[in-house]
């Protein structure tokens, strides 16, 4: 089995998107273990404000697989591939580590470069996984967040019901 770290993301029916994102994520893949949602600014466009949190589970499946789940995740919630990089997104889901695997191919690149320079994906991570070490810099998430430039982004917890 290994442990993955997925990174949600949504700005279109945000609410709405989370939580059937969380569902369809449960139906897949089982139990989840989930962070803080937390309300941040489009980075990189202008757009609506984002929902951000990290959802930790045990998978048996490669990490391709788990990829292209992830996709097809994205795909039945009407994710929009057309536009720009960096737009506004129904729902984003981000295969953040996959265990300690380093990885660098085409379209996918772990573990993902989001989790040291954006404060929506390194708090929620820091959150859940607070000593697990960086693969690469072999520092903790609660070391990397704690030396972070918070100031970058305005980012906040919110209190968000999961049904």
């Amino acid at each position: 089995m290994a442990r993955i770290y997925i990174s949600l993301g949504s700005n279109i029916s945000r609410e709405r998107n989370t939580r059937s994102g969380i569902k369809a994520l449960r139906e897949r893949f089982g139990a989840l273990e989930l962070s803080t949602v937390y309300e941040s600014e489009a980075v990189g466009f202008e757009g609506h404000d984002f929902y951000n949190m990290v959802i930790a589970c045990e998978v048996s499946e490669s990490v391709h697989d788990i990829n292209r789940a992830l996709g097809a995740i994205e795909d039945a919630h009407g994710r929009d591939r057309s536009g720009p990089r960096f737009s506004s997104r129904t729902l984003d889901l981000d295969l953040l580590l996959y265990d300690d695997l380093v990885l660098d191919e085409q379209g996918l690149k772990l573990p993902r470069e989001e989790i040291l320079k954006n404060a929506f994906v390194l708090w929620p991570l820091a959150e859940i996984a607070p000593a697990r070490l960086h693969p690469m810099t072999h520092k903790s998430y609660a070391e990397h967040w704690a030396t972070f430039d918070k100031s970058k982004e305005n980012l906040a917890p919110i209190d968000f019901r999961f049904d």
